[in-house]
């Protein structure tokens, strides 16, 4: 890695009249802590999440921290034990798999759900419950039929898909929706360059005003919305459009704003692979907004990632592979850019700084009414990877 790239770290750019003003979360995947940062970069609130290795967090609207937290062995299914840069991925299936964790703001324990087969993405829902997406084998009836993918690339002879699962503070499943009951084999097909070991790969799980699902599955290119009530997949878009894009939100005009890495994306027609931010209608299926930079080479991740549409209508967007968050208005003016400061190993990129999600939120949420978030009280990270407040 170059010598200018990592000594970048912090805030790099900042036009304060024309951000959404508030408070940044982000979990470094190389460490054991959850951040958040002013508008100038300076941490203000840390929480522990020692013993795991965070995919990412929320802070729910009463201050507490909801979060992914990966065992030192890795997820399990496909073992993706690269999401958290973890090298010692090959341990007893008891040190594998993920927990979602609930903490208060003191890092006090007040929740926590075993989830072996846990991947990507969850959400804690209006009743309380936390809909969260695992790992499934697809029985051998259908993986037959499934097209697309690297012939003979399956796990071992397994081909892993992805399900839903709805879990209550108490730990009961309430509610399950299995993928490869409602795909159709001949119609969501796998990337042809994509190996054959995972049919989906769903990254998301939005739980939408209605109670349906807005959902994303990288292997095979597609955004989907899937009816709670029936299981049926009501709507689905991008296979000529998205490259293994991630974390689609529906926005509040309707239209449904996506992460397109742009990898193995359908209508390239050369190798020049570059990451964007759209804004599709569902009704039209029709582009309405895009980010993407110029140079195009400018921005690219080759996978994690996410877009926030902010209340004042720009986008923050995390590029995950290169550690950035920046802020951009609907014209394309990047008004804010985030270094993440923390780097280390990863099985496939070497040491980096990947960032998977990150979410600001506006000093008026309710998870930060009467919080102290003052950068003097945490000094002694301050004076190292961000601002001195001295």
């Amino acid at each position: 890695m170059g010598i200018a790239r990592t000594s970048l770290k912090g805030v790099t750019h900042h036009v304060p009249s024309k951000t959404y003003n508030g408070y940044t979360l982000f979990t470094p995947m190389s460490g054991k802590d959850a951040w958040l940062i002013d508008m100038q970069g300076r941490f203000v609130h840390r929480w522990g999440t020692e013993p795991y290795g965070p995919v990412f967090a929320r802070l729910l609207p009463n201050g507490n921290l909801l979060y992914l937290g990966v065992k030192s062995g890795g997820l399990m299914g496909p073992g993706l034990a690269y999401l958290h840069g973890d090298e010692e991925f090959e341990q007893s299936e008891e040190n594998r798999g993920a927990c979602l964790v609930e903490v208060d703001w003191d890092n006090n324990l007040v929740w926590k759900y075993e989830a072996p087969q846990s991947n990507h993405d969850f959400y804690r829902m209006e009743n309380g419950n936390t809909m969260y997406v695992k790992y499934i084998t697809v029985p051998d009836d259908i993986k037959n039929k499934v097209k697309g993918g690297i012939p003979g690339t399956e796990q071992n002879g397994v081909m892993w898909a992805d399900a839903l699962n709805e879990v209550t503070p108490e730990g009961k499943v309430v509610w399950e929706w299995r993928a490869y009951e409602h795909l159709d084999p001949g119609i969501d097909i796998i990337c042809p360059l994509e190996y054959r070991g995972e049919w989906t790969h769903m990254n998301t799980c939005t739980i939408l005003s209605d109670g349906n699902i807005l959902g994303s599955f990288r292997q095979t290119n597609t955004i989907c919305i899937i009816d709670k009530a029936t299981g049926n997949i009501v709507w689905r878009w991008g296979r000529e459009e998205l490259g293994h894009q991630h974390e689609p939100t529906m926005l509040d005009n309707g239209n449904i704003l996506v992460f397109d890495n742009g990898v193995h994306r359908y209508f390239s027609q050369d190798l020049d692979y570059y990451s964007r931010v759209m804004e599709v209608n569902p009704a039209t299926n029709k582009i309405e907004w895009e980010y993407k930079a110029d140079p195009l080479s400018e921005f690219y991740s080759a996978i994690g990632g996410g877009a926030q549409r902010l209340p004042n209508g720009n986008t923050l967007i995390c590029e995950d592979v290169a550690g950035r968050l920046f802020e951009v208005t609907p014209d394309g003016e990047i008004v804010w850019e985030y270094i993440n400061p923390f780097f280390g190993p990863f099985l496939t990129f070497g040491q980096c700084n990947r960032l998977y999600r990150a979410y600001r939120y506006g000093l008026d949420y309710g998870g930060l009414k009467g919080k102290t978030l003052d950068p003097n009280n945490h000094k002694w990270i301050n004076g190292v990877y961000g601002p001195d407040t001295s």
